[in-house]
């Protein structure tokens, strides 16, 4: 074990590079808490435990209590631990598959500097073109669908503090405010605001908890789910979105200086962000019940205060900052198409990032679905992105005996067995093809429908003030 531990160190301390050894030695002859290091760069293992927590819980947090209304209380914690504990896993996969690929590559004495590694180019490393391509369609239609939701979370909220405007109206000037993220070159940039982030979840969290608790329970309230299948599933890929998160862990590793260190950093963010989302939920489906069913966003129910004033507004900055994390990626890969990812010049990058806003935009305005397009995105793209493609990767990468011999990585302590490695990952592939696409897709995709047909697309105002008898004769 220890020429494995030592061999690991040299092939990571490798890895990060010449331009990460030159950025260390300039950090060291400044000030080691100057401005810039403690606000602007961060590579730590702790950057990247509060930017996976920060970028795992967003505005999923407002929908899940309306999933525990159609999932029911047992199974909506059951499966919030379930598919978290499957989502740092394929987590875990995905940080052994860099690893795997970087090295590598030192090996063929390939420089990264200026470049930022990213999932699809791991696929094409170690699997070939065919799994590039898989990649790049999941990941990157997984990171705009992720982005849009963002920006009509944005809308949604703010509508509970000033209605004087509708939803699509807040849409525009968001999506024009989201579009300033363009200027934040990496992931190492988001020190300050990953902080900041998990920070301002965390309190939006117990807020909802201890304002349902202080509420109490609705007079006749009643706690019916789960009633229909349909809504069932509907709630459970919800929950299989929230856990699924770790489209951007490629790019939050090679933020990193040691990379090797982010193995288990998942599951820590994990476990953190179990006591924002159970007790949140929970509190929230206790107090009002099935009235959660017609409300996808519980800022709706909870009674208008300060403190739920100020957790909107906390809640939109979040959000913002979900969004650049979310958009990033597709920034880098735009880039990297039209051949400007090694441009150091912050406003030209940015400006050349600019038109990977526009359709987020559009997407936004057409489906406002606040709640039912987070199903639907984790049934059709979280499903593959994060939890089949790098299980199934695994598999195929370390199929011979050869690659297992030579693997960077060898199996965790906690499953010190390739056969039970295997094994795990085939239980995750046939679960999330059948549970989460399956039956989820069929569920998520119904339901999904089914708003289009009531309030249809470009809705002005999705699930504000009832209409009236003869707006809906209309309609």
């Amino acid at each position: 074990m220890l020429p494995q531990k030592q061999a690991e160190e040299a092939i990571v301390s490798n890895e990060t590079g010449h331009e990460t050894r030159e950025e260390e030695e300039n950090e060291q002859q400044q000030s080691m808490f100057s401005m810039k290091s403690i606000l602007w760069h961060g590579g730590s293992a702790w950057d990247a435990w509060f930017s996976c927590a920060s970028n795992q819980v967003a505005q999923v947090l407002l929908t899940l209590p309306t999933s525990f209304s159609q999932l029911g209380m047992l199974s909506g914690i059951l499966l919030q631990v379930f598919y978290g504990l499957m989502g740092s896993w394929t987590a875990y996969l995905i940080s052994v598959l860099y690893v795997e690929y970087r090295s590598r590559k030192e090996k063929e004495n390939v420089s990264f500097k200026n470049h930022v590694i990213q999932w699809f180019e791991v696929l094409d490393g170690l699997l070939g073109p065919y799994w590039k391509a898989a990649g790049l369609a999941f990941n990157c239609t997984f990171l705009l669908f992720g982005s849009v939701i963002q920006l009509i979370a944005c809308a949604s909220n703010i509508y509970y503090i000033n209605d004087k405007l509708d939803k699509r109206t807040w849409t525009y000037i968001f999506g024009a405010c989201c579009a300033t993220t363009v200027f934040i070159p990496s992931f190492h940039n988001y020190r300050i605001w990953s902080f900041i982030g998990l920070g301002m979840t965390t309190y939006t969290a117990w807020y909802m908890a201890i304002a349902s608790l202080i509420h109490g329970q609705d007079e006749g309230v009643t706690h019916s789910g789960p009633t229909k299948l349909v809504l069932y599933f509907t709630g459970a890929t919800n929950i299989l979105y929230t856990f699924g998160g770790h489209a951007v862990t490629v790019e939050i590793m090679h933020a990193m200086w040691k990379p090797q260190k982010f193995k288990y950093i998942y599951l820590l963010a994990t476990l953190y962000v179990f006591t924002l989302t159970i007790p949140s939920a929970s509190a929230v489906y206790w107090a009002f019940g099935d009235q959660l069913l017609n409300h996808s966003n519980a800022f709706a129910l909870l009674p208008k205060t300060g403190f739920r004033d100020a957790a909107v507004i906390l809640m939109l900055i979040h959000q913002f900052i979900t969004f650049g994390f979310a958009c990033t990626p597709l920034y880098f890969v735009w880039e990297k198409v039209i051949g400007m990812h090694d441009t150091k010049s912050i406003c030209l990058r940015a400006l050349a990032r600019l038109p990977v806003v526009i359709p987020i935009w559009f997407l936004a305005i057409i489906f406002p679905f606040f709640g039912p397009i987070n199903s639907a995105v984790g049934a059709l793209l979280v499903s593959f992105t994060v939890y089949i493609i790098p299980a199934l990767a695994h598999m195929l990468t370390f199929r011979t005996a050869s690659a297992r011999q030579n693997a960077a990585e060898k199996p965790p302590f906690f499953l010190p067995s390739w056969t039970a490695m295997y094994a795990v990952n085939a239980v995750i592939v046939v679960w999330v093809l059948v549970v989460g696409f399956g039956f989820g897709g069929w569920a998520s995709m119904t339901n999904f429908i089914r708003q289009i047909d009531t309030f249809g697309l470009f809705a002005k105002c999705y699930q504000c003030k009832a209409p009236t008898a003869a707006q809906a004769q209309h309609h």
